[in-house]
């Protein structure tokens, strides 16, 4: 098969049979790719999705084209290597998503009726149910970061009924944790009284704001993430700026600091 594009102009089949093609070559006389495993893929795959991520966030549409693609490559890569093991092919994965697609979406392939999003949500939930998932939170990764696991548990739970009728409600629980972290520390010095029920219950406050994030339709690791590149480079303006004046940041007082602060804030 070529390596290169047809020249009336490749069509999604002929570049994915293109990517397969290069995937075998490679298995079969490249040492590094000969030697991977899924295992010593893993957190090659999990860095190109955070790079995906970070494209996305910085609005970079070209960079996300390009990490799509080494993202697509470790999948093929994974098919791969399943194929060699006897376990299951690239077809078997395309296959096995389209059948699982066509079943959970009724509405579209059977005579099932939905009013709106949050009727397809549930439906999704009941049916992975059905498929002999024990639990609605069973689909939810142990290893993902703790602020988007909690996203995603409240979505799941919300996908069965079990949520707040109204975000007043929502708002009201987290001041009231709020209040409850609050009491473990000391109201004259300011100390923490107990650090272990204090842990408890700042845990219940990212929670509970996680929450109602979700009802005002904010995404919190995206707002997250959009705060922390923000202080880097607020941050990095405060540094290039006492190095322009022959300083550094340890020597320099809170005020002077607080300036270029304020000035990186305009910008």
């Amino acid at each position: 098969m070529p390596l290169t594009p047809a020249a009336h102009g490749p069509t999604p089949a002929t570049s994915f049979e293109r990517l397969l093609s290069i995937m075998n070559d490679l298995r079969a006389n490249c040492p590094w790719d000969m030697k991977q495993t899924m295992e010593s893929l893993r957190h090659l795959t999990i860095e190109e999705t955070y790079e995906l991520s970070d494209s996305i966030l910085d609005g970079d549409i070209q960079e996300v084209k390009k990490e799509l693609g080494d993202i697509m490559l470790h999948l093929v890569f994974y098919a791969k290597i399943g194929e060699e093991s006897g376990a299951f092919n690239i077809t078997d994965v395309l296959n096995g998503i389209c059948e699982k697609l066509i079943h959970r979406h009724p509405h579209i392939y059977s005579d099932v009726e939905v009013q709106n999003e949050e009727d397809v949500k549930r439906n999704w939930e009941q049916l992975k149910l059905k498929e002999g998932n024990k639990s609605v939170l069973a689909g939810v990764p142990s290893s993902l970061p703790a602020l988007v696991k909690a996203s995603r548990i409240q979505e799941k739970a919300r996908g069965v009924g079990f949520d707040w009728e109204e975000k007043s409600q929502v708002w009201d629980k987290v001041e009231e944790e709020m209040r409850e972290f609050r009491d473990e520390f000391n109201a004259v010095d300011d100390q923490i009284i107990d650090h272990e029920k204090a842990e408890g219950e700042f845990g219940d406050l990212l929670f509970s704001l996680i929450n109602y994030a979700r009802f005002i339709n904010i995404n919190p690791e995206n707002a997250l993430e959009k705060t922390n590149k923000k202080f880097i480079k607020r941050f990095q303006y405060l540094e290039s700026k006492a190095q322009e004046n022959g300083k550094q940041l340890k020597d320099m007082t809170l005020a002077e600091m607080d300036q270029f602060w304020n000035e990186a804030k305009k910008l």
